[in-house]
């Protein structure tokens, strides 16, 4: 059973169907990623220099926090008590100062903070198209592309307040509450044990109310990803054109009701958590100056404590309580968003697309020869879509591949530049198993063409140019002649600068197809693989493109699904795909005298006028 190639056995990906409709959500993903603190530390990292900056910055407008309350004692039990007016004027005029110290470094502060968190952001959403970037096909197959957007942009936005604000405000708050310990202690000892006294009632409740907080963030993130899904589904051109010709506008806005109901439940359900708790600390912030009122007052008259000394640390105490206060808050907000963290990197640690060997080499001046050998390959295990598939295609060949719909024939154009790889046997290119080429040298030689052809709300030049980033005007015009496609550029006001719009939306079908053929000439590929890329044409479209396709395959390995016969009767060799196996190889004229099942489907076309249901040729 096992057969050359068997050291790359595994599965990639999944039937798109049965993933959809058969896979349960654990089997879509992998396990829950818990996040720590050293992975989310590791995208602080580059930003190290400017986080000292703002730490000093932190440590200083801090320390000038501490002088006002000083100079308030000072001003009442000297300046006043003494009826010194210099004095007096001296002491305000270094409180102001002090401040505009403060705001004005706090400013610079604000710079630093803003520069290093929306990098950290943007580092973070590089990753994640990176990352996605390199995921199989099946993964975007099995996933909706709302829940997809809804990670990258919604689900980072969701941290910002983390990393442009919450980790600095922990800083802030620490190198407040230090300081603002050493001036009380160093005020009066006994009035500083007093207002320590409510700081456990704070602490205590934390547990119980993160955890409860960190579940319902994660159940609004996955509605999140439901309502971004809808919204892509139904406000998407398709999406639209197919509610609207089925009068589905009452029942789709139905179905967005219910799911936006559900994610504000949850929201209110969030906003709710240890709403007790803050109002607790609400209430300790008064009685914590309330007790040193009393236990000051208390030593005013037994022991000639100054009057100064106790308005000072009633002001100190604002600089004491408000920061653990925040801190509170802010521990609230952090399990919050560790929900959002994992989700992201749940995101980053999915295996990606069949990965590239370490020694990969790079394929050099290829000639365009392609084997299956013995492939075996299914989305799902157990449930073979090819089965022992060999052929051989030789440079300049064009080699057909017809057959019933499901029988295997996009399939094995998907293995041609590595989008899977087989469970069994071997793809070679030029002698080189694919496995063992670098994925960007191999795709650098292949250029697809299929049926459902995708161009970007841009212009045809920079459409165009995907094929070739530095083609010159001329290039592109000389391109869309060749596909037949220069007279639709010359008709339109903008030429080559109009934009096709959502999808190509402003172009026919079959000028969308020749676009895509302009697009892969400037590719100048040596292996091209056109799946089905005339099934969309009228006959005066198919007409232009069969004479593009002649310049275009001339030179190039050619592996072409055919919906309609005119290019697969000029093939070399026609391969009949049926269940997953070649079941006939030749040309045209040999296999219609065979009177298999090539010749069936050639007779059921051209002399009844129509193609069987099912059929693709």
């Amino acid at each position: 059973m096992a057969r050359t190639g068997a050291k790359y056995r595994g599965v990639i990906g999944g039937s798109p169907w049965y993933i959809l409709h058969n896979l349960s959500q654990s089997e879509k993903r992998p396990p829950p990623t818990r996040v720590d603190w050293r992975r989310i530390a590791r995208y602080f990292a580059p930003y190290w220099r400017y986080e000292i900056l703002i730490i000093a910055a932190i440590v200083v407008t801090s320390s000038l926090g501490q002088l006002p309350p000083l100079f308030t004692k000072w001003i009442i039990d000297g300046a006043i008590a003494r009826k010194d007016v210099t004095l007096l004027a001296w002491l305000v005029g270094g409180m102001v100062a002090s401040a505009l110290a403060a705001a004005a470094i706090g400013a610079g502060q604000g710079y630093l903070n803003a520069y290093v968190g929306e990098g950290i952001m943007r580092d973070m959403r590089d990753a994640l198209v990176r990352h996605l970037h390199r995921m199989p096909l099946s993964f975007f197959t099995a996933t909706k592309t709302g829940e997809i957007m809804n990670r990258v942009s919604n689900d980072v936005d969701a941290i910002d307040n983390v990393v442009t604000g919450t980790l600095v405000t922990i800083v802030t708050n620490v190198v407040v509450i230090l300081t603002t310990l050493v001036a009380i202690f160093w005020l009066d000892w006994r009035l500083a044990l007093l207002s320590l006294a409510v700081v456990p009632v704070m602490v205590v409740p934390l547990a119980p109310v993160g955890k409860t907080m960190y579940a319902i963030r994660k159940r609004t993130r996955e509605q999140r990803d439901r309502i971004e899904s809808l919204l892509q589904e139904t406000l998407s051109l398709s999406g639209v054109t197919l509610m609207k010709s089925f009068v589905r506008e009452k029942e789709e806005a139905e179905r967005f009701h219910r799911a936006g109901t559900e994610l504000m439940n949850l929201e209110i359900r969030l906003a709710l958590v240890g709403r007790w708790f803050v109002a607790l600390i609400g209430a300790l912030v008064v009685v914590g100056p309330a007790l040193v009122w009393l236990g000051g007052g208390w030593l005013a008259i037994r022991s000639g404590l100054g009057v100064g000394t106790i308005v000072a640390f009633v002001a100190y105490l604002a600089r004491l309580y408000g920061p653990a206060s925040a801190l509170v808050g802010v521990q609230m907000q952090i399990v919050s968003a560790f929900a959002v963290f994992e989700r992201i990197f749940s995101y980053l640690d999915m295996t990606p697309e069949a990965p590239q060997r370490p020694d990969a080499q790079p394929l050099v001046a290829p000639r365009g020869e392609i084997e299956f050998s013995h492939v075996t390959f299914g989305y799902v295990p157990d449930r073979p879509v090819l089965r022992d598939v060999s052929f051989r295609a030789q440079p300049d060949m064009l080699v057909a591949f017809v057959g019933p719909t499901g029988a295997g024939k996009t399939t094995i154009m998907n293995l041609v530049p590595r989008f899977y790889d087989p469970q069994e046997g071997r793809v070679l290119i030029d002698g080189h198993d694919v496995r063992d080429l670098s994925l960007a040298s191999l795709r650098a030689c292949i250029g697809i063409v299929t049926q459902e052809t995708y161009l970007f709300h841009a212009t045809i030049a920079q459409n165009l140019r995907y094929g070739k980033p530095d083609a010159s005007d001329e290039e592109l015009l000389a391109a869309c002649r060749t596909a037949n496609l220069a007279g639709v550029i010359a008709a339109l006001p903008d030429g080559l600068q109009t934009v096709v719009g959502e999808r190509g939306h402003r172009l026919s079908g079959g000028e969308r197809q020749r676009l895509a053929i302009a697009r892969v000439l400037l590719k100048d590929p040596r292996i091209l693989i056109l799946d089905e890329a005339t099934s969309s044409l009228d006959s005066v479209s198919e007409q232009l493109i069969r004479d593009a396709l002649v310049p275009l395959m001339r030179g190039r390995t050619s592996l072409v699904v055919a919906h309609r016969l005119s290019t697969v009767l000029r093939a070399d060799v026609i391969n009949v795909l049926d269940g997953g196996r070649i079941v006939e190889s030749g040309r045209h004229a040999e296999l219609v005298a065979r009177g298999g099942l090539y010749a069936r489907l050639y007779e059921a076309q051209f002399f009844t006028g129509d193609e069987p249901a099912g059929v693709a040729i």
